[in-house]
């Protein structure tokens, strides 16, 4: 018997991203070019509880592929969480006669988009939108290069103000477990250092920053510092400065959600219509339980499991870069 998929569901969860709006766009365009009706569910997992679900067209999708954040709105669902929650997420999409989810977010996300798929064998294709960067398989997730982006913008402006009272400025970016948003945003802003999760349990990064004499050219100096609690966040450590090197004239700046706002760049938009595409292609072939990735420029299906076990690796020759050009 022919394999065919007559409604999908699709949601965004977990924190937003600049490029889901494209990527929402891109996978209600092609389900309904293949004949596929498409349920809408507003607030993530939450909404497919409560029942929060519109049948999108075409022109529902219309000019949102410039917009920032998610149509669909996302919010934490702690009821999920329970087999009984998504017992009762699982009932909901018969009602609505959802055969299959796409489901747009992170790790937490597929986290639970692969429990939920387990246990009531629910195809799912997942589509990775972070601005962290950090799910494993794929080169570049949603709404990364815009935060990339903003983050240099920002810095930018701030290196003014460093070189007009020639101060040190720790500026904190997101990035809990993960420093490609710090690392990235130091070459391209020309820091002078990126202080990351990834090392802090190797190195005492900042003892190594001050013997290495980062500032002994400069009358100003950035250094970028991934929010996570593994590196002491930017506030930690400008209170380390204070105490152990009170020479230092110290500012901190807390980037915070800006860095998930805004209009996402082109090459959001375009990855976004790429893997919205494809993950409609996926459910064709009969793939399930994946996230769709792109590395070396092609698309690729990435088994749930391994993108949210394995951990990313950092780039140790672009840290190598940023310390060569911080002299």
């Amino acid at each position: 018997m022919e394999y065919k998929i007559n409604c999908i569901g699709i949601l965004t969860s977990g924190g937003d991203a600049p490029g889901m709006n494209a990527a929402i766009r891109s996978v209600t365009r092609t389900a309904i070019f293949n004949g596929i009706r498409v349920k809408a569910i507003y607030r993530g997992f939450r909404g497919l509880i409560t029942g929060e679900i519109k049948e999108f067209q075409t022109q529902n999708v219309s000019n949102i592929i410039q917009k920032g954040g998610t149509i669909l709105k996302t919010a934490r669902c702690d009821e999920f969480r329970s087999s009984e929650g998504r017992k009762i997420a699982y009932e909901r999409m018969k009602e609505e006669e959802i055969e299959a989810l796409i489901v747009i977010g992170g790790d937490g996300s597929f986290t639970g988009a692969r429990i939920f798929a387990q246990e009531f064998n629910i195809p799912i294709v997942g589509i990775p939108g972070t601005i962290d960067n950090d799910l494993f398989g794929t080169d570049a997730t949603l709404g990364y290069d815009t935060a990339l982006n903003t983050i240099t913008q920002a810095v930018d402006k701030i290196r003014d103000t460093a070189s007009s009272h020639e101060r040190l400025f720790f500026i904190e970016v997101m990035g809990r477990d993960a420093g490609f948003l710090a690392l990235n945003s130091a070459v391209a802003s020309g820091a002078e250092a990126a202080i990351v999760p990834e090392l802090e349990t190797k190195v005492d990064q900042l003892a190594e920053l001050i013997k290495n004499g980062f500032r002994k050219s400069k009358n100003s100096s950035i250094v970028i510092v991934a929010e996570s609690e593994i590196t002491g966040g930017a506030n930690g450590l400008a209170e380390r400065m204070r105490i152990e090197y009170p020479e230092y004239d110290v500012r901190v700046t807390i980037l915070g959600h800006i860095q998930r706002g805004g209009s996402p760049t082109a090459y959001d938009r375009i990855l976004a219509s790429r893997m919205g595409v494809a993950a409609i292609d996926a459910l064709l072939d009969e793939q399930r339980n994946i996230m769709i990735g792109i590395v070396d420029n092609e698309i690729v299906h990435v088994p749930f499991t391994k993108a949210i076990k394995h951990d990313k690796p950092l780039d140790d020759k672009l840290m190598g870069v940023l310390h060569i050009l911080s002299i």
